[in-house]
């Protein structure tokens, strides 16, 4: 259901767009405008612009755009409704009735109950006689009763329909529980050769950890099979995609964490770690979701802390983790530290074996990325020996390469002088060749990413490649009336809509058009759920554009003419398809239109 035009414009005008997107960018002021460095792509040199004026943000490095509920979707990872739901609430603004798809809202709402009764369900059977071994699992981990409680802990049992027929006495729907992967559907084939559909509990035998967002609610589950099963079905298993929950962009813990009083995250890998490591007094202790740590995560860790501490399984696979992890955290303006532990694999190990006072006593000696990357190094490289050493360097100085500060360069370039008895000059070369080479490749993806853009298919537009000079004169007239709607009667005068010839254009343009006829000017605002945040994008992307600055009026004829004459010769193209009737009534036209000539 369309929102009213009112509460959306009210939603913005209490919304100011920098204030919306200060959290998440780092904004300077340009004149009138705002930059920054994007929030959607890795880039050095700022290229997202903010357009106070209108309410719009622009980047011309990726092409992303849009305004703040569109800002807000692609951020949060949210859809149309729960983004204007968000900035309403920031706002202290009522959502007006019925502005959410009923139905949508219902599953949603639904599918928090369903999950919130499962975790109260596998909470209940851990602290009863079935569920023993999950307790005792727990328990032989170090964690207490009251952690246990503290983090909602919970045992599936063994069992294909416990949580089934538990959920069905409390009124919730099988739909529900599939929508939520609380139970999988599985196909049977009886004696006959027919198939019937056979539901079961997704978690069975499984120790169980309920997901939390950092709204309270139970969004999903993760499963540990217990000791000796763990080939059955996987060690762990996590819910999949559902309509309230997306791996990708949420973290366990984090309902816990954002309101611990810290200057700094602490990022694990694991469940255990992160409950051993709040028992232990680290509340600020945090880790992803069963996948690869994401900038979708790192950007929800930048909402609540400007520093996060890497403290991985040490091992290849989780030293391969830590430097994916700074890269990504270095890419949202997170900075990244390492925290090593010696002689343990993981946290939960070192708290175990020495303490939470030693683990905060490291905690003081974390290093910064470079010091981890020039430490990783080293490993495996015999040092004592002159070619060790020598490949070592080598190594060293493609660290110092990347980085962009001249300062740092100088200063670890110097420090590797004096351990491994090198000129300090030499190794200052052999990084700065290394950074030419660098910069060469840099700018060569750079072209590259804008270049292939225009050769490829447009991905909201993909008639424009076909109709390339009607396309262009089209955006013109869209960008012309955006910033001068006095001119929309003489646009819809002589180019009805259905004589654009591209859909999308077609689109955006009766949309502006219905905006100017109902008495209302043209915003982004009330594009509304009718556009994807592609489109939007695409639309601010046309609004930036410099078409009828100083001759409004004469670019928006110009551009109608040669959508017109596009849109004829087009027509000419196809008559020899054309049936005989509608051929002899074109070529009538072409004649009559000769002799007007």
């Amino acid at each position: 259901m369309a929102l009213p035009q009112e509460f959306l414009m009210e939603l913005k005008y209490k919304n100011d767009i920098e204030s919306v997107l200060s959290p998440y960018v780092a904004l300077k002021r340009r004149g009138s405008n705002l930059v920054g460095l994007c929030p959607f792509h890795n880039e050095k040199t700022p290229s997202f612009t903010v357009y106070p004026e209108n309410g719009s943000y622009y980047c011309f490095g990726c092409g992303q755009g849009g305004d703040i509920i569109t800002f807000i979707m692609r951020i949060e990872n949210l859809d149309y409704m729960d983004a204007v739901s968000r900035l309403a609430d920031r706002a202290g603004l009522r959502m007006p009735e019925n502005g959410q798809d009923d139905r949508e809202l219902k599953l949603k709402n639904d599918i928090y109950e369903a999950n919130r009764e499962a975790a109260l369900f596998y909470h209940s059977y851990l602290l009863s006689e079935g569920g023993r071994a999950g307790l005792d699992y727990f328990l032989s981990r170090g964690l207490t009763p009251k952690t246990i409680r503290h983090f909602g802990l919970g045992f599936a049992p063994d069992d294909w329909h416990a949580l089934q027929d538990h959920l069905r006495s409390k009124g919730i729907s099988d739909y529900v529980m599939r929508q939520a992967d609380l139970v999988a559907v599985s196909n049977k084939t009886n004696g006959s050769g027919s198939k019937t559909q056979f539901t079961y509990d997704r978690f069975r035998n499984r120790v169980m950890f309920p997901i939390i967002n950092i709204h309270g609610k139970v969004i999903g589950f993760g499963g540990r099979a217990m000791p000796g099963n763990e080939k059955q079905g996987g060690k762990y298993i996590n819910t999949s995609d559902t309509p309230v929950f997306k791996k990708s962009n949420n973290m366990y813990a984090m309902n816990f964490a954002k309101s611990c009083c810290s200057k700094q995250m602490i990022l694990v890998e694991g469940n255990i770690d992160v409950i051993s490591l709040h028992q232990a007094g680290f509340c600020n202790t945090v880790a992803a979701l069963g996948t690869s740590f994401t900038e979708e995560q790192a950007r929800l860790l930048g909402r609540y802390t400007k520093e996060v501490v890497i403290t991985l399984d040490a091992d290849a696979a989780g030293e391969k983790a830590t430097d994916r992890a700074m890269k990504i955290l270095d890419g949202v303006g997170v900075e990244a530290r390492v925290l090593r532990l010696p002689e343990c694999k993981d946290p939960d190990e070192y708290i175990k074996k020495f303490g939470a006072a030693r683990f905060g006593a490291l905690l003081e000696g974390t290093v910064s990325d470079i010091e981890y990357r020039l430490y990783t190094a080293a490993k495996e490289i015999d040092l004592d020996a002159p070619d060790g050493r020598l490949q070592y360097l080598k190594k060293a100085c493609g660290v110092l390469a990347e980085l962009d500060d001249s300062l740092a360069v100088d200063l670890y370039a110097g420090r590797l002088s004096e351990k491994y008895g090198v000129s300090k000059d030499v190794l200052l070369k052999n990084t700065a060749d290394l950074q030419k080479k660098q910069r060469s490749k840099t700018a060569k993806k750079q072209l590259d990413n804008i270049i292939r853009p225009r050769m490829e298919r447009d991905a909201v537009n993909p008639e424009k490649q076909q109709h390339r000079r009607a396309a262009a004169a089209e955006e013109a007239v869209i960008c012309v009336l955006i910033k001068h709607p006095d001119l929309a009667s003489k646009a819809e005068q002589e180019l009805p809509p259905d004589n654009m010839l591209t859909e999308f254009d077609r689109r955006v343009y009766r949309r502006i058009l219905e905006i100017e006829n109902s008495g209302s000017e043209f915003d982004l605002m009330l594009l509304g759920g009718d556009f994807t945040p592609d489109e939007i994008g695409a639309v601010t992307r046309i609004m930036t554009g410099s078409a009828g600055k100083d001759n409004p009026e004469r670019v928006l004829l110009d551009s109608i003419k040669v959508i017109n004459e596009e849109r004829e010769a087009l027509s000419d193209r196809n008559i020899d398809s054309l049936p005989d009737d509608e051929w002899a009534e074109k070529l009538k036209k072409l004649t009559d239109s000769k002799k007007k000539r």
